[in-house]
């Protein structure tokens, strides 16, 4: 029986992190571009974009700097490839939350030129990983692309991070968390050792986070806060190199997608929609292969993630003027063909996802307006 051919791309070139890591970048931007394309979005980071800017100009290179508009979406990717190509930049440094840093990728690997990350919270590991989400320009979820190669540098100077609103860690520590759950149950049956290993540096990370979380947002110059943002922002996207393709996302990144597709009062964070999909995935599991440990599970972590303020109900999500049927539509997109949620070792529809919708925020809700009440009879 002849063996499967793997390729996967583990980490990036190189790594640097820690209190000044930045200093010790610029030594080695300037040895591989002379006109790299700053690339950044949120007004709230730019005095940061521009002090990187000035600081890159004054060691001899020619930054472009450009802001994206949108989400990671091909309009804006198509207006910096232009730009790119017409500066003829030969480097781009995308500097910035988890969408700047995959559409960073994705266009380096466009223009066939070097990317180098500089995350500007530990909201994600988007900063690590061979994979970008691409959406509409309204946000909504379209597809993510995985890439032939991780960033050649990634710069995670915990300075920068500290510049972060806390909002953004409480939100990458849903989102890592979901590494275990997830992956623990589509992987539950692999027989490949690497898968096996990435699984259990899963369980591991997810430990950390429910030890040091909470105490890490409430000191961020405590060692907490580095041992958790590093788990957050490096060790997360670690878990995905090493586990590859296989060690995958199943319901709770499935929802969501399912969910960016509605109209929100106030803009959710990934991880915080993570989070929420998670809760949904343990309610899948208790519901459909009466796991009783997935109620615990569901128990503790619904404690943490009110503890890290994380948004447990529809409601706190934004979606307090949802209707049954706009969750039910976001409920089969998240079930559409190809979907991770087809990662769960049991039977999904839309009606059995948009049920378990229904059931995790009514459990998380003391009382709910009258419309969801009879959500069981769609």
């Amino acid at each position: 029986m002849g063996k499967e051919f793997i390729s996967q791309s583990i980490s990036p070139e190189r790594v640097l992190r820690g209190d000044g890591v930045w200093e010790e970048g610029k030594k080695i931007i300037q040895l591989m571009s002379k006109r790299p394309i700053l690339l950044g979005r949120s007004y709230s980071t730019k005095s940061i974009r521009k002090r990187l800017f000035q600081e890159l100009s004054e060691i001899n290179l020619t930054p472009v700097f450009c802001e994206m508009d949108n989400d990671c979406c091909e309009k804006d990717l198509n207006k910096i490839y232009t730009i790119a190509r017409s500066k003829q930049c030969d480097s781009i440094i995308a500097t910035g939350g988890g969408k700047v840093l995959d559409a960073g990728k994705l266009l380096s690997e466009r223009l066939e030129i070097p990317c180098v990350t500089i995350p500007l919270s530990a909201a994600t590991c988007a900063g690590w990983t061979a994979l970008s989400n691409i959406y509409s320009p309204e946000g909504k979820f379209i597809k993510d692309q995985e890439l032939k190669c991780c960033p050649k540098l990634l710069i995670f100077d915990h300075n920068l991070i500290k510049t972060a609103p806390l909002r953004t860690l409480s939100s990458g520590i849903a989102d890592a968390l979901a590494k275990w759950y997830e992956a623990s149950i589509s992987c539950h049956d692999t027989q490949e050792g690497l898968v096996e290993q990435a699984v259990q540096m899963s369980r591991v990370l997810r430990d950390q986070l429910i030890f040091d979380g909470v105490k890490a947002i409430n000191n961020i110059n405590s060692e907490h806060w580095i041992k958790v943002t590093e788990a957050c922002a490096l060790t997360a996207g670690l878990i995905g190199g090493i586990g590859g393709s296989k060690c995958r996302t199943a319901a709770a990144h499935a929802l969501h997608n399912g969910l960016t597709q509605l109209n929100f009062s106030k803009e959710p964070l990934h991880g915080e929609l993570v989070g929420f999909g998670i809760l949904v995935q343990l309610k899948l599991e208790e519901k459909l292969s009466e796991n009783k440990l997935a109620a615990q599970s569901s128990k503790q972590l619904t404690q943490l993630l009110k503890d890290l303020n994380i948004p447990i109900t529809l409601d706190s999500l934004g979606l307090e003027n949802l209707s049954k049927q706009d969750l039910y539509n976001a409920c089969s997109f998240s079930c559409k063909p190809g979907s991770d949620i087809y990662n769960l070792p049991y039977k999904i529809t839309p009606e059995i996802l948009f049920q378990a919708v229904i059931e995790t925020n009514n459990q998380n809700q003391v009382s709910l307006p009258g419309k969801w009440k009879k959500a069981s009879s769609i």
